[in-house]
């Protein structure tokens, strides 16, 4: 797509698209296996989501780094990437050294990285400024449920799968809460090692690490169970990264290849149905049984000595993307799978006194997967016209993110559930 193409796209969106200079064009697209191109995208929720929360808001400059922009070195003297470490994307973009392991993706268009996203009139403060992400809500407007809740009451999710979502690695709902069926593993680790050794734990023990399970019947506790007992039994081969990351998307992908088998485990021996009680009643764990993961990966509240954290962060989140994606190609999933990061906010052009950065406001987010169109989109930052508070303004509202999600991923009204028309952004192959 050209840039005057994408120039007019977005401007229908009319006040949805706040602020773009320019757009990034889109490289030229690659023949891909299984004839995708010439396949329609299936709208529905057989296309699975996966939301990976950069926790703390991440430092887009030195992610995505203008390195052709000498402002970029006089702002940054300390904390600046150098030249001849950047990644380069294209003659003035490019990426931190620490996300090497992302560029096969790239390479294969299978990447694409959305620059500027963020929203009008930003509130800098973590709590308040993720739950404006977590519910799609305006700054001056407070909703209880979550944008994925009121996707699912729009439009439920089928009566075969296991849950609407499953939360890895933290107890906050974030864009499921107050009301979506949602299974949750506080403590991955747990899992995973009880996993490898096929060993069916019970998750109702009180004890630290226990899977929970939260319902609008608040009585379907047996459901994690019953998802407990048949992790592991669908051994992968795929290598995970050592961490708590790597754990947590270790977890994410034993409990697709245990949602998505079929109902007979490899030994033979038929699996019972688990009741489940309310409307859930005698469902089986089996069929494509999830429409949603959620992923954190903590740490990027940078104020001080950023530069080693960031690298550590980001060789976290590039190594972990890469070993999903070898994951979803060994389940079969890639090509109906959707990842996308997120986070509350970006962090400030200039280095603060302490090697570090402040809460900010826009920053650059990754799709990846087998449908997504690879590319620069979006608004890359100009440095020379920062707003009177010294950050970025907004390049593309992160409801046209959600909106890409809703209407061509899953077929849904995006307008009635973000109370607004935001045009999606043209992330994925028809």
């Amino acid at each position: 797509m050209k840039r005057r193409d994408f120039l007019a796209m977005t401007s229908a969106a009319g006040a949805t698209l706040l602020w773009l200079p320019y757009a990034c064009a889109v490289q030229p697209q690659p023949q891909v296996s299984g004839q995708l191109e010439d396949a329609p995208l299936p709208r529905s929720y057989g296309n699975l989501l996966i939301l990976v929360e950069l926790k703390g808001g991440n430092d887009g400059l030195n992610t995505v780094i203008p390195y052709a922009d000498p402002t970029y070195y006089q702002i940054r003297k300390n904390i600046g990437i150098r030249r001849e470490q950047v990644i380069q994307l294209d003659e003035r973009s490019g990426l931190h050294p620490a996300l090497q392991p992302l560029m096969p993706l790239w390479k294969s268009q299978q990447l694409a990285i959305v620059q500027g996203l963020g929203y009008a009139q930003p509130n800098l403060s973590h709590f308040r400024s993720i739950e404006i992400w977590d519910t799609a809500s305006r700054p001056d407007q407070y909703l209880r449920e979550g944008w994925l809740t009121r996707a699912f009451a729009q439009q439920k999710v089928p009566a075969s799968f296991v849950a609407d979502g499953v939360v890895i690695g933290s107890a906050e709902m974030g864009p499921l809460a107050h009301g979506a069926r949602t299974i949750v593993l506080t403590h991955p680790a747990q899992f995973v090692n009880a996993s490898r050794l096929a060993m069916p734990v019970s998750l109702r023990e009180p004890y630290p690490g226990q899977a929970q399970i939260f319902d609008v019947e608040h009585n379907s506790v047996r459901l994690a169970d019953r998802l407990r007992a048949r992790a592991g039994h669908f051994p992968l081969k795929t290598v995970f990264p050592p961490g708590a990351f790597g754990m947590s998307i270790e977890a994410a992908m034993q409990v697709l290849a245990a949602v998505d088998a079929p109902q007979e485990v490899p030994s033979g021996r038929a699996s019972q149905e688990v009741p489940l009680g309310g409307a859930a009643q005698g469902r089986p764990l089996n069929g494509r049984g999830v429409a949603v993961l959620r992923l954190t990966l903590n740490g990027f509240d940078t104020h001080q000595n950023q530069p080693g954290q960031q690298a550590a962060l980001l060789k976290q989140l590039a190594e972990g993307l890469a070993s999903m994606q070898a994951a979803l190609v060994e389940l079969g999933r890639w090509n109906t799978t959707m990842v996308m990061t997120y986070a509350e906010f970006g962090r400030r052009p200039r280095e603060n006194q302490n090697n570090g950065t402040d809460h900010g406001t826009v920053a650059p987010h990754f799709v990846m997967g087998g449908r997504v169109r690879g590319g620069l989109y979006g608004a890359a930052p100009v440095l020379g016209q920062l707003e009177g508070s010294g950050n970025l303004p907004v390049g593309v509202d992160f409801r046209q993110l959600y909106a890409t999600v809703l209407g061509p991923w899953w077929g849904l009204d995006a307008t009635a559930l973000l109370q607004q028309r935001f045009e999606p952004l043209p992330l994925l192959r028809a």
